[in-house]
Protein backbone atom coordinates (compact mmCIF):
# COMPACT_ATOMS: atom_id res chain seq x y z
CA UNK A 1 0.00 0.00 0.00
CA UNK A 2 1.44 3.57 -0.58
CA UNK A 3 2.40 5.18 2.02
CA UNK A 4 -0.39 7.90 1.29
CA UNK A 5 -3.19 5.87 1.23
CA UNK A 6 -1.49 4.13 4.26
CA UNK A 7 -1.68 7.42 6.53
CA UNK A 8 -5.27 8.13 4.79
CA UNK A 9 -6.30 4.81 6.48
CA UNK A 10 -4.49 5.55 9.49
CA UNK A 11 -5.73 9.39 9.65
CA UNK A 12 -9.02 8.80 10.61
CA UNK A 13 -9.28 5.63 11.81
CA UNK A 14 -9.41 5.94 15.31
CA UNK A 15 -12.43 8.53 15.21
CA UNK A 16 -12.44 11.07 17.97
CA UNK A 17 -9.40 11.93 17.71
CA UNK A 18 -7.16 8.33 18.32
CA UNK A 19 -6.08 7.78 14.84
CA UNK A 20 -2.93 6.04 15.49
CA UNK A 21 -2.99 1.97 16.67
CA UNK A 22 -3.36 1.75 20.71
CA UNK A 23 -0.92 1.03 23.29
CA UNK A 24 -0.10 -2.64 23.31
CA UNK A 25 -0.94 -3.56 26.66
CA UNK A 26 -3.07 -6.41 28.39
CA UNK A 27 -7.26 -5.93 27.28
CA UNK A 28 -9.30 -5.89 30.61
CA UNK A 29 -12.31 -7.89 30.99
CA UNK A 30 -14.89 -6.28 29.64
CA UNK A 31 -18.81 -6.27 29.47
CA UNK A 32 -19.93 -7.43 26.06
CA UNK A 33 -22.48 -4.11 24.99
CA UNK A 34 -25.58 -5.80 24.95
CA UNK A 35 -24.93 -6.43 28.70
CA UNK A 36 -23.79 -2.96 28.79
CA UNK A 37 -27.42 -0.85 29.21
CA UNK A 38 -27.24 2.76 28.38
CA UNK A 39 -27.65 5.02 31.89
CA UNK A 40 -31.71 6.30 32.01
CA UNK A 41 -31.85 10.17 33.36
CA UNK A 42 -32.42 10.69 36.70
CA UNK A 43 -36.46 11.55 38.40
CA UNK A 44 -37.76 14.55 39.17
CA UNK A 45 -36.22 17.03 36.92
CA UNK A 46 -37.12 18.01 33.59
CA UNK A 47 -35.39 15.95 30.78
CA UNK A 48 -34.30 16.77 27.34
CA UNK A 49 -33.69 14.30 24.65
CA UNK A 50 -31.28 14.58 21.99
CA UNK A 51 -32.62 16.22 18.38
CA UNK A 52 -30.18 14.02 16.00
CA UNK A 53 -31.26 16.41 12.94
CA UNK A 54 -30.19 19.19 14.51
CA UNK A 55 -26.74 17.90 16.51
CA UNK A 56 -23.62 17.30 15.08
CA UNK A 57 -19.87 16.18 16.10
CA UNK A 58 -17.06 17.04 14.07
CA UNK A 59 -13.27 16.10 14.06
CA UNK A 60 -10.60 17.57 12.33
CA UNK A 61 -7.72 14.92 12.35
CA UNK A 62 -4.24 16.19 10.92
CA UNK A 63 -1.14 14.94 8.91
CA UNK A 64 2.19 15.97 10.96
CA UNK A 65 6.01 14.88 10.22
CA UNK A 66 9.28 15.52 7.53
CA UNK A 67 6.77 13.92 5.11
CA UNK A 68 3.52 15.02 6.11
CA UNK A 69 2.81 16.34 2.20
CA UNK A 70 2.31 12.44 1.31
CA UNK A 71 -0.78 12.01 3.17
CA UNK A 72 -4.05 14.44 4.19
CA UNK A 73 -6.09 16.00 6.78
CA UNK A 74 -9.36 14.77 7.57
CA UNK A 75 -12.71 15.47 8.76
CA UNK A 76 -14.72 13.14 10.20
CA UNK A 77 -18.59 13.63 11.09
CA UNK A 78 -21.20 12.20 12.55
CA UNK A 79 -25.06 12.97 12.70
CA UNK A 80 -26.95 10.26 14.77
CA UNK A 81 -26.19 11.66 18.12
CA UNK A 82 -28.56 10.12 20.91
CA UNK A 83 -28.82 10.97 24.68
CA UNK A 84 -30.33 13.32 27.22
CA UNK A 85 -29.78 15.70 29.54
CA UNK A 86 -31.18 16.77 33.52
CA UNK A 87 -31.70 20.64 33.89
CA UNK A 88 -31.82 21.00 37.92
CA UNK A 89 -32.68 24.14 39.58
CA UNK A 90 -29.84 26.61 40.35
CA UNK A 91 -27.46 25.26 42.74
CA UNK A 92 -28.49 21.37 41.77
CA UNK A 93 -26.55 19.11 39.57
CA UNK A 94 -26.84 18.91 35.89
CA UNK A 95 -26.29 15.48 34.22
CA UNK A 96 -25.75 14.37 30.79
CA UNK A 97 -25.49 11.30 28.62
CA UNK A 98 -24.14 11.38 25.18
CA UNK A 99 -24.01 8.19 22.44
CA UNK A 100 -22.11 8.31 18.99
CA UNK A 101 -22.48 5.45 17.04
CA UNK A 102 -19.32 4.92 15.24
CA UNK A 103 -20.98 2.84 12.34
CA UNK A 104 -22.28 6.11 11.66
CA UNK A 105 -19.28 8.20 10.85
CA UNK A 106 -19.23 9.59 7.49
CA UNK A 107 -15.09 10.23 6.06
CA UNK A 108 -14.15 13.25 4.19
CA UNK A 109 -17.95 14.66 2.56
CA UNK A 110 -16.87 17.21 0.00
CA UNK A 111 -18.65 19.71 1.69
CA UNK A 112 -17.62 19.07 5.19
CA UNK A 113 -13.89 19.25 3.78
CA UNK A 114 -14.80 22.08 1.72
CA UNK A 115 -16.32 24.00 4.98
CA UNK A 116 -13.44 23.18 7.31
CA UNK A 117 -10.95 25.57 4.95
CA UNK A 118 -7.23 25.39 4.76
CA UNK A 119 -5.51 22.00 4.53
CA UNK A 120 -8.54 20.25 3.21
CA UNK A 121 -8.45 21.19 -0.16
CA UNK A 122 -7.31 18.28 -1.91
CA UNK A 123 -9.34 15.80 -2.54
CA UNK A 124 -9.37 12.19 -1.12
CA UNK A 125 -10.68 9.32 -3.61
CA UNK A 126 -13.38 7.00 -2.81
CA UNK A 127 -10.98 3.96 -2.70
CA UNK A 128 -8.94 5.55 0.14
CA UNK A 129 -12.07 6.77 2.47
CA UNK A 130 -13.65 3.10 2.15
CA UNK A 131 -9.95 1.84 3.39
CA UNK A 132 -9.96 4.38 6.51
CA UNK A 133 -13.21 3.42 7.15
CA UNK A 134 -12.08 -0.68 6.93
CA UNK A 135 -9.50 0.69 9.61
CA UNK A 136 -11.82 3.08 11.90
CA UNK A 137 -13.93 0.22 12.52
CA UNK A 138 -11.75 -2.80 12.46
CA UNK A 139 -10.99 -4.96 15.48
CA UNK A 140 -8.22 -3.41 16.32
CA UNK A 141 -8.93 0.27 16.03
CA UNK A 142 -12.69 1.24 17.47
CA UNK A 143 -14.05 -2.68 17.48
CA UNK A 144 -16.98 -1.32 16.41
CA UNK A 145 -18.09 -5.34 16.82
CA UNK A 146 -17.06 -4.94 20.08
CA UNK A 147 -17.83 -1.45 20.95
CA UNK A 148 -20.82 -0.28 19.02
CA UNK A 149 -20.76 3.47 20.26
CA UNK A 150 -18.82 6.11 22.19
CA UNK A 151 -20.39 7.29 25.82
CA UNK A 152 -20.09 10.17 26.85
CA UNK A 153 -21.26 11.06 30.60
CA UNK A 154 -21.07 14.08 33.26
CA UNK A 155 -22.32 16.36 35.66
CA UNK A 156 -21.96 19.61 37.08
CA UNK A 157 -24.08 22.39 38.90
CA UNK A 158 -26.94 24.56 36.92
CA UNK A 159 -24.44 27.59 37.44
CA UNK A 160 -21.49 26.20 36.20
CA UNK A 161 -23.10 24.63 33.50
CA UNK A 162 -24.43 28.19 32.47
CA UNK A 163 -21.34 29.56 32.93
CA UNK A 164 -19.69 27.33 30.52
CA UNK A 165 -18.04 24.94 32.02
CA UNK A 166 -18.37 21.00 32.52
CA UNK A 167 -15.74 20.04 34.57
CA UNK A 168 -14.33 16.51 33.99
CA UNK A 169 -16.66 14.64 31.39
CA UNK A 170 -16.44 10.96 31.09
CA UNK A 171 -15.58 9.33 27.93
CA UNK A 172 -15.73 5.37 26.83
CA UNK A 173 -14.13 4.52 23.67
CA UNK A 174 -13.55 1.40 22.24
CA UNK A 175 -12.87 -0.19 25.89
CA UNK A 176 -11.29 2.21 27.28
CA UNK A 177 -11.91 5.21 29.87
CA UNK A 178 -10.64 8.65 29.79
CA UNK A 179 -11.74 11.98 31.57
CA UNK A 180 -11.63 15.09 29.61
CA UNK A 181 -12.22 18.87 30.37
CA UNK A 182 -14.71 20.23 27.88
CA UNK A 183 -15.42 23.88 27.33
CA UNK A 184 -19.24 24.74 26.01
CA UNK A 185 -21.18 27.78 25.18
CA UNK A 186 -24.76 27.24 26.69
CA UNK A 187 -28.55 28.68 25.00
CA UNK A 188 -31.37 27.30 26.75
CA UNK A 189 -35.26 28.48 25.70
CA UNK A 190 -38.49 27.63 26.72
CA UNK A 191 -38.40 24.32 25.69
CA UNK A 192 -35.23 23.18 24.64
CA UNK A 193 -31.04 23.69 25.51
CA UNK A 194 -28.38 23.75 23.22
CA UNK A 195 -24.53 23.00 23.97
CA UNK A 196 -21.74 24.32 21.61
CA UNK A 197 -18.32 23.00 22.00
CA UNK A 198 -14.58 23.51 19.98
CA UNK A 199 -11.44 23.01 21.70
CA UNK A 200 -8.23 20.71 20.63
CA UNK A 201 -7.66 17.31 22.36
CA UNK A 202 -4.94 14.87 22.06
CA UNK A 203 -4.97 11.23 21.03
CA UNK A 204 -3.15 9.99 24.06
CA UNK A 205 -5.14 12.14 26.24
CA UNK A 206 -8.04 9.28 25.35
CA UNK A 207 -5.57 6.52 25.86
CA UNK A 208 -4.59 6.18 22.26
CA UNK A 209 -0.96 6.50 20.64
CA UNK A 210 -0.83 8.54 17.46
CA UNK A 211 0.09 6.53 14.45
CA UNK A 212 3.65 6.71 13.25
CA UNK A 213 5.54 5.11 9.91
CA UNK A 214 9.56 5.57 8.96
CA UNK A 215 10.79 6.25 12.54
CA UNK A 216 8.08 9.13 12.64
CA UNK A 217 8.71 10.91 9.05
CA UNK A 218 4.88 10.69 8.50
CA UNK A 219 2.73 10.25 10.81
CA UNK A 220 -0.89 12.06 12.48
CA UNK A 221 -0.55 14.46 15.02
CA UNK A 222 -1.53 13.90 18.72
CA UNK A 223 -3.77 16.92 19.07
CA UNK A 224 -6.74 17.01 16.65
CA UNK A 225 -9.67 19.19 17.04
CA UNK A 226 -13.40 18.66 18.20
CA UNK A 227 -16.31 20.50 17.05
CA UNK A 228 -19.60 19.92 18.94
CA UNK A 229 -23.34 20.72 18.28
CA UNK A 230 -25.93 19.66 20.69
CA UNK A 231 -29.96 20.74 20.31
CA UNK A 232 -31.97 18.72 23.12
CA UNK A 233 -35.66 19.49 23.46
CA UNK A 234 -38.06 18.90 26.40
CA UNK A 235 -39.95 15.37 26.81
CA UNK A 236 -43.02 14.88 28.01
CA UNK A 237 -41.80 11.07 29.62
CA UNK A 238 -38.25 10.64 30.82
CA UNK A 239 -35.57 10.09 27.71
CA UNK A 240 -34.90 6.46 26.97
CA UNK A 241 -31.94 5.57 24.89
CA UNK A 242 -33.10 2.85 22.00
Amino acid sequence: MPWKRCLTCAAAALLSAACGAPPRQPEPALVPPSEAAAPLPPPGAPAYRVDPAASELRLEVYRDGPLARLGHDHVIENHELSGWGVLARAGEPVRFYLEIPVADFVIDDPVARAAAGPGFEDDVSADAKAGTRVNMLGARLLDAAQYPSIRISGGTSRDAFEAGTLGSVDVRIAGRDAAVSVPISVSAGADSVSVSADFPLQQSALGFTPFSVMMGALQVRDEFHVRLRIVARRSVEPARQQ
